[in-house]
């Protein structure tokens, strides 16, 4: 009998499909890669053409040799990594690696790890494709050089252990810019009017909106005037139908987004249980079997069989009525269609009969999956809305509520989450006179732009072409890992550490992090793959401007000034003046005598500004996890802080403390409105 290896990348994926075959076919994993560049230099022969120089990863010898004792023994070799870029240039280090030229090898991909899948990979066996290798090895070498020629020069002038990115930079860019936007926000004060209408017939009254949304406190007051001593009379009522369309299954960025939101996972934590999932896990009566679906794609196409099995189990579970039309509207942006959206592999495989099987938060996930794309092949939601409009004087006012008249998708699966308020609107007939009973005016505060979390930084990657499916988790880490950004509360802030990265980038490496270029490349990427464009032509044009900016940046810009600096606090250990160190958490004050001392305490950089609640020093403090914010020096004692800088001047309208925010000074006071012009630094 013939001896086949089949070579995957995770020991999970080859227990999987261990058993979809024969006593013929050995499975084995490589872990992942076995070759990359090497970590102690750039590994790139920039006179050679911008050859890489490939070497096996420290620690893999091993499994190496272990590899090819394998190799010796097979007749046929398939390499059944995963089928994207990244896949490809796994297999690709395998056939060189282990010197598959002059044995039978074919190399395999599946959607989805179900035994038809495989037996049809084997059918379909085709060459490396070395179109998308050289995408990958494009990819890999532009951020290379990125990192191992700008890195060097973010030790020299910020500090060392820093580290800059192709695609990392730019999401920083991104952080960087919507605070600067939140913290320069001057609030704009409106206005909006309710009135309680009285029912002739005992019931509630029923609260009319007016139909102009925000109006300014002048507006406001002209409208109380026309209203006032007038009755509310009843001119319109329309009943209408509305669809609510089913959501599009998932992306890997819309997945990410949805576990984000709705159960609080991180993209590298989503990413990790997907694995999993389209991998292979026990389920009882299957062994190990993968879930879903391969979880790297921006795709939103459905096979035909899945759609079909998708629409019987709908039709069995839920009626005929249930089924949906499954129509995808074309995207007009480049997306890779080598595969499908992520979707359950087995349909009859329901959450309820996982859910003592399966961990908590793998459970959950797959349940998302699984709900969202049953959900995607079910038919519309049709909701009836009442509107009835009334007129007091000149000016209308209009109430609506909504009920469900068929539920569909949304029985399965509701993307928003809404929550209506149900208002009962009985006995009300046009031509009503009705009674105000009460007036109702509120005051509002326009809101500055969200901060970024990292459900939205994905979405406005992807929205802006930068990254592709497989980048946006391990680039969202990198940032939090370098803490150049910390999260609290799903948002992301800046650190003061990022904050100077981004200044330094900025204004070193424009091109580096400008959106539009590095979504350029990744189009690039795309035409490489297409077999458009030799992946070297993009690195030769690509290295030589790199190379003069970073000559340019260590001759020209000045260090970042995050230096040792003699503060004005002596050592109460040994009497010597503290110095301002940079740690990894920001600066702090220690002891110069050190190691004899070993002396260190917080440093609080002062502001000049007496606490408005204790008259104490106010100082600009750090939360545990990095974020600036202003306090007060007498903390604990004194819980006065502010997100935004005080200052001096007090509030003409209110007399409380104000603050900078951008060109203007506010007041602080909730519902004050107080603004005026900054004053002009001489």
């Amino acid at each position: 009998m013939a001896n086949n290896l089949v070579i995957v990348e995770s020991p999970a994926k080859a227990n999987t499909i261990k058993k979809f075959l024969g006593s013929s076919y050995e499975v084995i994993a490589s872990n992942g890669h076995i070759r990359d560049l090497p970590k102690s230099k750039l590994g790139i022969d920039i006179e050679n053409d911008y050859e890489p120089k490939y070497i096996t990863i420290r620690g893999k010898g091993s499994l190496v040799a272990e590899l090819r004792k394998a190799v010796k023994k097979a007749d046929k070799i398939y390499l059944a990594t995963d089928p994207d870029r990244e896949g490809e240039a796994i297999s690709y280090h395998l056939y060189e690696a282990l010197n598959l030229a002059n044995k039978k090898v074919k190399r395999i991909t599946f959607n989805e790890i179900t035994k038809d899948a495989v037996k049809a990979s084997i059918k379909n066996a085709r060459e490396i494709d070395m179109d998308l290798v050289d995408a990958q090895q494009a990819r890999r070498l532009l951020d290379r050089m990125v990192g191992y020629t700008i890195s060097p020069v973010l030790w020299e002038k910020i500090k060392r252990g820093l580290s800059a990115g192709r695609v990392q930079s730019v999401a920083l860019k991104l952080i960087c810019d919507r605070e600067e936007e939140i913290n320069s926000f001057v609030p704009t004060e409106y206005w909006s009017m309710d009135v309680n209408l009285d029912r002739n017939n005992g019931l509630k009254p029923v609260v009319f909106h007016y139909t102009k949304d925000k109006i300014s406190k002048e507006e406001l007051e002209l409208l109380k005037k026309n209203i006032k001593g007038k009755k509310a009379n009843i001119t319109d009522i329309k009943t209408t139908e509305k669809t609510k369309n089913p959501p599009l299954p998932f992306t890997t960025s819309t997945l990410q987004q949805e576990a984000g939101k709705k159960l609080n996972f991180s993209t590298s934590k989503t990413m990790r249980l997907a694995q999993q999932l389209y991998e292979g896990v026990e389920v009882k009566g299957h062994g190990s079997i993968g879930l879903i679906t391969y979880l790297r794609t921006d795709s939103v196409r459905i096979s035909e069989e899945a759609d079909a099995s998708a629409k019987e189990f709908i039709k069995d579970k839920y009626g005929e009525k249930y089924i949906g039309t499954g129509d995808i509207k074309k995207s007009d942006k480049k997306i890779q269609d080598a595969h499908e959206a992520i979707r359950p592999t087995y349909i009859n495989i329901t959450p309820v009969e996982l859910k003592d099987q399966l961990p908590r938060d793998l459970f959950r996930l797959y349940q998302l999956i699984y709900n969202r794309f049953l959900a995607s092949r079910m038919s519309k939601a049709v909701n009836e809305v009442l509107s009835i409009t009334a007129d007091i004087g000149s000016e209308k006012f209009r109430t609506s509520t909504s009920k469900v008249l068929f539920e569909g998708f949304m029985s399965v699966y509701d993307a928003d989450e809404e929550k209506e308020k149900r208002v009962h609107l009985n006995g009300i007939e046009v031509g009503d006179v009705l009674d105000v009973a009460s007036v109702e005016e509120k005051q509002h505060f326009t809101q500055p732009p969200a901060h970024y979390s990292e459900a939205l930084l994905v979405k406005t990657m992807e929205e802006l072409g930068i990254g592709r499916p497989s980048t946006y988790a391990p680039t969202i880490a990198i940032i939090i890992n370098r803490r150049y950004v910390v999260k609290e509360n799903k948002n992301l802030y800046v650190t003061e550490i990022g904050e100077a990265v981004n200044q330094f980038m900025t204004k070193a490496f424009p091109a580096i992090v400008d959106t539009s270029f590095t979504a350029n490349i990744e189009s690039l990427l795309d035409k490489i793959e297409e077999g458009e464009i030799n992946w070297k032509v993009v690195i030769r044009n690509f290295y030589p401007d790199l190379k003069l900016s970073v000559e340019e940046a260590k001759k020209q810009l000045e260090s970042v000034s995050i230096k040792e600096e003699v503060s004005d606090e002596k050592c109460e250990l040994c009497g010597r003046m503290m110095v301002v160190k940079y740690g990894p958490h920001g600066k702090f004050l220690a002891c110069p005598g050190f190691p004899e001392c070993r002396n260190t305490k917080p440093h609080y950089e002062k502001i000049g500004i007496a606490c408005p609640v204790c008259n104490g020093e106010v100082v600009l403090r750090k939360t545990k996890k990095g974020r600036k914010y202003f306090g007060c020096i007498n903390n604990p004692e004194c819980e006065f802080m502010s997100w935004s800088k005080p200052v001096e001047q007090k509030c003409p309208t209110c007399g409380s403390y104000m603050v900078e925010k951008g060109n203007k000074i506010l007041c602080s006071a909730e519902g004050c409105g107080y603004s005026c012009d900054k004053a002009k630094e001489k």
